[in-house]
């Protein structure tokens, strides 16, 4: 009979941010009160019911740090090495037509006008219609011919001339690429040449802060309970736990923002609001707030899956499919959260033809002491895929559990191209390797923005002024650079 999770009890999403022990956050005043005349058995060692909650770790996985002293990064990454125009309209004519003029739709070489079509270059027509394919040679391109910048004559190989009829003009009727070239003999050469096809990226750090306070009077209370926090840091002092607290937290939003950080639009509120400017009154400049974060990115220019998580073969091989036209990298990792994890699992596991009996699943060496394997760590098909847990998906106050319709924002997964990349560095000058995902942080000789933390106030060894508190500030400058986001896949509903 199948069953479902109760709604209660259920899960606390409220942070302990307070500065002390409260009824809202930690035990309860009315269980361990000592108005009364019999001592209550108590615990002193705080229970950590919720394990190792920090969910920063990603970028630490697959990336690295590096200075930068802008306010603007930006990087050079190749273009394609080949033509191929998928939008090329042809001019009115019969078919069995032995010359034929295509106008090119797609975009033109930036900067230029032009197409990267040259005479004598020999390319492949394919009719997008389904009629056949056609061999031919340029004759004329641009102006020299007497055509338009984006337009260029051909002679084709076959005698019986073009494969369809055309009646259109402007339209996408074929797709033509290059393959090479071929010239009579004694004549002069190439005419013209191409450029390198670089494209330019930016991307701007953002600064990150957050504080903790505590009163001098708090800073002398005294406790019962012995606290500990996931670094360490163990105690009897509540305002030791909430500062430790602060810098977890902390520590998640450097990872955090990386991630989800997008650019505020002109005219925004947050542009607005973060120029100093009254949001919704003034008339913020785009790209002054607001930084590139990682999902943005690649879903502005990588590549995204929808409709639910791939849990077939065919679908990964969708995938595999889109990846051979992009850069092909060997290795990727695959970070998801529970449910696509148990989707590939499950996907695996079908292919044992014994998997849905049960009997053999992951280990196939199983006896009645040892335990079954009911998960797999990746798989290879054309490409090496790496599956990983993420925290960040699942952890319920942050992206985890959030609704699975259209329109929620929620991220299953996200693939990573594994090891690095080249690129132009402009302020090295020359090209070096980056890996795929890193952070730049603001830093020069005098000034080290990464992670700062001082004290201010008056308590808790601090002199700087005469605040009856202690004051710990964090700060950090950053932004995350995604090299070759087209290499990436994000899995979202």
């Amino acid at each position: 009979m199948a069953g479902s999770v109760l709604a209660t009890p259920g899960f606390a999403l409220q942070p302990s941010a307070e500065q002390v022990a409260l009824d809202s956050n930690y035990l309860s005043s009315a269980d361990f009160t000592w108005m009364q005349q019999y001592l209550p058995d108590t615990y002193e060692k705080e229970f950590e019911r919720y394990g190792n909650r920090t969910i920063s770790s990603f970028l630490r996985l697959v990336g690295a740090e590096m200075p930068s002293n802008s306010d603007l990064i930006k990087w050079a990454e190749q273009g394609r090495l080949h033509t191929k125009y998928t939008q090329c309209g042809a001019a009115v004519n019969p078919a069995g037509q032995a010359i034929q003029t295509f106008q090119v739709n797609d975009a033109l070489v930036p900067g230029t006008g032009t197409i990267a079509v040259r005479v004598n270059q020999t390319i492949m027509v394919v009719w997008n219609n389904g009629a056949g394919s056609n061999k031919a040679v340029v004759t004329g391109v641009g102006v020299a011919a007497g055509l338009a910048a984006n337009q260029f004559n051909v002679a084709y190989y076959e005698a019986a001339g073009s494969a369809a009829a055309t009646t259109l003009v402007g339209n996408s009727d074929v797709t033509v690429f290059i393959y090479g070239s071929e010239f009579m003999k004694g004549k002069t050469g190439m005419e013209g040449s191409l450029e390198a096809d670089d494209e330019i990226f930016d991307n701007k750090p953002i600064i990150i802060k957050d504080k903790y306070a505590v009163s001098g009077s708090d800073m002398a209370q005294i406790g019962w309970i012995e606290v500990t926090t996931e670094d360490g840091a163990t105690g009897y002092l509540w305002y030791l736990k909430s500062q430790h607290e602060t810098r977890l937290r902390f520590d998640d939003y450097l990872e955090t923002a990386m991630i989800e950080a997008v650019p505020a639009e002109a005219a925004s509120g947050a542009s607005d609001f973060l120029q100093g400017l009254v949001p919704g009154v003034g008339a913020g400049v785009a790209d002054k707030s607001g930084s590139d974060g990682i999902f943005y990115t690649v879903n502005a220019r990588g590549n995204v899956w929808g409709g639910g998580n791939p849990v077939a073969l065919a679908d990964w091989d969708a995938i595999i499919s889109r990846l051979d036209n992009q850069g092909a990298i060997e290795e990727n990792v695959v970070f998801v959260n529970r449910d696509f994890g148990f989707d590939i699992d499950d996907m695996l596991a079908s292919q044992n033809s014994y998997g849905g009996g049960g009997t053999s699943y992951g280990l196939f060496d199983n006896d009645e002491e040892m335990a079954l394997n009911l998960g797999f760590t990746g798989f290879r098909r054309g490409y090496d895929f790496y599956k990983s847990d993420w925290k960040y998906l699942n952890d319920p106050t942050m992206r985890g559990n959030l609704p699975s319709i259209a329109g929620s924002g929620r991220v299953n997964g996200l693939l990573v191209p594994a090891g690095s990349t080249s690129v132009y560095d402009q302020i090295l000058g020359k090209n070096a390797k980056r890996p795929f995902l890193h952070v730049r942080y603001r830093a020069s000789q005098s000034e080290d923005r990464r992670y700062k933390t001082w004290i201010t106030g008056s308590a808790g060894g601090a002199r700087t002024s005469s605040l009856d508190a202690m004051e710990v500030h964090f700060l950090s400058e950053r932004a995350v650079c995604t090299l070759g986001a087209n290499n990436f896949f994000l899995f979202k509903d």
